[in-house]
């Protein structure tokens, strides 16, 4: 596997981490739908939750976060609202964002809630 999609592995692992932390349920990671992929998905209390993780080794390029461009926040939403039709899902929904910038053997994490609102 490619070091930069190892890397996206990690920092996927790590928000999962971070979201168990919060009492998330995690329902599926890398849902694909046509052109879109969904990274997690998970459930906050009864809120189904949308989340890209951004995961960088460094700052100096800019922030994680910067790089959720309104294309990719288009392919996702298609993707979540195919997943919503699946599972016929009648509650409240939202998409986060979490970067992740390496800081030694760790992460700095930074989490958007409702990030596309």
């Amino acid at each position: 596997m490619a070091k930069h999609i190892d890397f996206g592995k990690i920092g996927e692992d790590a928000a999962v981490v971070f979201l168990k932390s919060l009492s998330h349920e995690i329902l599926l990671q890398n849902f694909r739908h046509g052109h879109g992929e969904i990274d997690i998905i998970s459930k906050d209390k009864e809120e189904l939750v949308f989340v890209e993780v951004k995961a960088r080794s460094s700052n100096h390029f800019g922030y994680p976060e910067e790089a959720v461009s309104e294309k990719k926040k288009e392919k996702i939403m298609e993707a979540a609202q195919a997943y919503i039709e699946e599972i016929e899902w009648q509650g409240s929904f939202r998409f986060d964002v979490i970067a992740l910038t390496k800081n030694g053997q760790n992460f700095d994490v930074y989490h958007i809630k409702d990030a596309f609102s």
